[in-house]
């Protein structure tokens, strides 16, 4: 016998539809619960019999597929979380230029200077002047922190004299990771449609059109005067000069900045695309005497849930469809990586904004429920000599939005009875780290307030359909930031 708490989930992500790398790198996920399902399909033969008897099934083939359900905490880069995202968005993330030894001390961090604070690091994405750096992990205590580039390079990044202390070979679990960027005292204002620059190039940060960033750290000497222009805005476009932004706080006002460094913080970002990411999962029975592990391969997920309600813990679900599967007493890793530890989220005490056609929601139409679901509308494709799938069909990407707020007036309801586009998302944050999810553009297409009864809040349950954005050219956003301040 074996029991539910002992089950293992790990995943990999697969170069090739349906084929696990050879002695793959396991990560074990985070779940509350699964219907993975790999099963054979059998029907009974026609024939006419005198005796009324069937003879035995006949198996026509294999069904490979099923669902998980998660708590939601930050998707660490590389996690099963980040992996699934990014295959139910169909597109892989944008990472901000990061180097990280994964495990193997000095491989992609290879050593700090203390003359001239350079950090040594495997060819990658280039570092820029200018960008903050989290070093994590180090040896020594010192050369941990954020760190403001003066040199920027794609293999010796550096942040000046005076600042870092020698390292030879930084630990296994050493980190360099961009997290924003700083400009120099009084060069960067807010002006009323987002930030402009004397010296400061914007268009070298790797920055994205639709990408959310956090303006203002932690120290005065980091952040505005003006208290209210410390928060959260979206960028709309991007010059050399200048940062246009929407989503502006609702007391936004001009600022020049004088004798301050102004600190604004991004992160990863990933939008929904065309480009299938697959994975091979693998369910380990750990209770048994002798565990068996079933694998899936080529598991592509077709529909996805996020989603919070009042009270509760933010939760999601993930259904995927898959090429093949097997079993046996053999797992594809002995060792797998340990699942992340980030913290679950709530929506009571981790949802820091739920907006709106760029607002936030407040009083009278508090929301009580909020939902984000994607489906892929996937199809398998299967052919005579093949068990499982050759390959798996692509539909069009579907993004719905459930709302349930409080009737508190009219202004929802008279967008969906004009068909008014609007916009969501929300912005979650814990313990330094935020993620935000955004529908850019969606009409809502139903919703009804309605008195059920006595002693009853009035609610409006709203649904919305997301459309193509302008400005993005997407239905759905996620944005991933794993340090800001403030």
């Amino acid at each position: 016998m074996t029991d539910s708490n002992r089950l293992r989930l790990t995943s990999v992500r697969e170069t090739t539809l349906g084929v696990t790398p050879n002695s793959p790198r396991m990560r074990t996920a985070r779940i509350t619960g699964e219907s993975l399902s790999y099963k054979p399909d059998f029907v009974n033969s026609e024939e006419l019999r005198s005796d009324r008897m069937n003879a035995d099934p006949i198996k026509t083939n294999e069904t490979i597929g099923g669902g998980i359900n998660f708590e939601f905490s930050f998707p660490v880069p590389d996690s099963p979380f980040s992996d699934m995202i990014a295959s139910l968005f169909f597109n892989d993330w944008v990472n901000a230029p990061f180097r990280d030894n994964d495990g193997t001390a000095g491989s992609k961090v290879t050593s700090i200077a203390a003359t001239g604070g350079v950090i040594a690091v495997a060819a990658g994405a280039a570092f820029a002047a200018g960008h903050l750096v989290r070093l994590t992990g180090f040896g020594v205590a010192g050369n941990n922190g954020v760190f403001k580039l003066t040199t920027g390079s794609s293999t010796v990044p550096a942040v000046g004299n005076g600042i870092l202390t020698d390292e030879a070979s930084p630990p296994a679990v050493a980190r360099v990771k961009v997290v924003g960027f700083e400009g120099a005292s009084g060069d960067i204002q807010a002006v009323s449609d987002g930030l402009m620059a004397t010296t400061l190039d914007f268009t070298t940060f790797g920055l994205v059109v639709g990408q959310w960033v956090k303006l203002g750290g932690s120290a005065s000497g980091n952040k505005f005067a003006t208290a209210a222009l410390n928060d959260w805005a979206r960028i709309t476009k991007i010059a050399a000069k200048k940062l246009t932004l929407d989503n502006l706080p609702a007391s936004w006002t001009t600022d020049s900045g004088a004798g301050k460094s102004i600190r604004v913080f991004f992160g990863d970002t990933i939008k929904n695309g065309t480009s299938m990411v697959s994975l091979t999962l693998e369910k380990g029975f750990m209770g048994q005497a002798t565990p068996t592990y079933i694998v899936q391969r080529g598991m592509v997920a077709g529909q996805g849930e996020f989603s919070g309600e009042s009270e509760q813990i933010l939760k999601g679900s993930v259904t995927f469809n898959g090429m093949t599967g097997a079993q046996s007493t053999v797992s594809l890793d002995d060792t797998p990586d340990a699942a992340t530890t980030n913290g679950v989220m709530s929506s009571g005490v981790n949802v820091a904004r739920v907006a709106e056609n760029g607002a936030a929601v407040t009083s009278p139409n508090f929301v009580k429920s909020a939902s984000i679901q994607i489906n892929n509308n996937l199809r398998m494709k299967t052919a005579v000599g093949t068990v499982g799938a050759v390959d798996i069909g692509v539909g069009e990407c579907a993004v719905t939005v459930n709302l349930d707020t409080y009737f508190g007036n009219n202004a929802v309801l008279a967008k969906l009875l004009a068909g008014t586009p609007s916009n969501f998302s929300q912005r979650t944050q814990k313990d330094g780290q935020a993620v935000i999810m955004a529908v850019p553009r969606m009409t809502f297409n139903d919703g009804n307030p309605q008195a059920g009864g006595k002693n009853q809040d009035v609610m409006l349950q709203l649904t919305a359909s997301a459309s193509i954005d302008p400005l993005t050219s997407a239905h759905v956003l996620m944005d991933r930031l794993e340090y800001y301040e403030g």
